[in-house]
């Protein structure tokens, strides 16, 4: 009986603890350092913590220290929602890498265009064109915030008047995902100063005036990465697969 309860403590580790494992050794840690690390916390779990029916908490602990001492390998911090998850930044080697699939941009509705009902329908453009939002949140920036997001800037003589609007009502930041998602949603965009963009752009459609432009959007991977990181922490940028994405890049 005992060494069947064993044998579910492993199948229960089974799954999560490979795919954390392939993540150590993309991340650089060998593949022996690896295996001795699992198997050794493998092993002294099912020691100390042995699984019985009345105790099923000893099973999860169990499954915790071993994804914990893997993730201790790859030198990360680990978080998860729930003991049957490994952590969705592990799932992907290619999440956010530019020229891929996985590309992804912060994209910021500004306080005109959250003024003026227009979060719904960029929401839509990108939706429709077929890049997957992955990060969004609704915040009024402090000044400080401001100052930060467009600190390559700060020597232009526009820029005190820049951080006031930025930070005078709420935006709603995302991060959204997809093959060239970056120039991509450049153009969905359109040109900087609404005059110079074309019709059925955002700006084309929805401003009149450089003032008011309504979105901000990145434009190139450095500067994809850099906001990303400043308006989002790690967990609150989802990685997920959806339905039509088989429609969307066809192999």
């Amino acid at each position: 009986m005992q060494a069947s309860r064993s044998s579910a403590v492993a199948w229960r580790l089974k799954q999560p603890m490979m795919r954390l494992s392939t993540a150590a050794v993309a991340a650089g840690a060998t593949v022996a350092a690896v295996a001795a690390t699992a198997a050794k916390t493998a092993v002294a779990c099912e020691a100390e913590v042995p699984y019985t029916g009345k105790n099923i908490c000893s099973a999860i602990l169990c499954r915790v220290v071993c994804l914990r001492a893997l993730s201790a390998q790859v030198r990360r911090p680990f978080a998860f929602r729930s003991y049957l998850c490994v952590p969705t930044r592990f799932a992907s080697s290619t999440a956010g890498e530019a020229g891929t699939r996985y590309e992804r941009t912060f994209i910021a509705v500004k306080p005109d265009g959250v003024q003026r009902n227009a979060v719904g329908d960029i929401i839509g453009r990108f939706e429709k064109k077929g890049y997957k939002l992955v990060g969004l949140k609704m915040l009024t920036p402090s000044k400080a915030q401001a100052e930060g997001h467009y600190s390559d800037l700060a020597g232009k003589k526009f820029f005190p008047g820049l951080v006031n609007f930025f930070s005078s009502g709420p935006i709603v930041a995302m991060v959204w995902e997809g093959a060239d998602v970056i120039l991509g949603g450049r153009r969905t965009l359109g040109a900087t100063n609404p005059r110079d963009s074309a019709p059925g752009s955002i700006r084309g459609d929805l401003c009149v005036d450089i003032s008011a432009n309504s979105i901000h959007g990145s434009d190139g991977p450095e500067s994809a990465a850099k906001e990303i990181a400043f308006w989002f922490g790690e967990e609150e940028v989802q990685q997920y697969e959806k339905a039509m994405d088989k429609w969307i890049y066809v192999d």
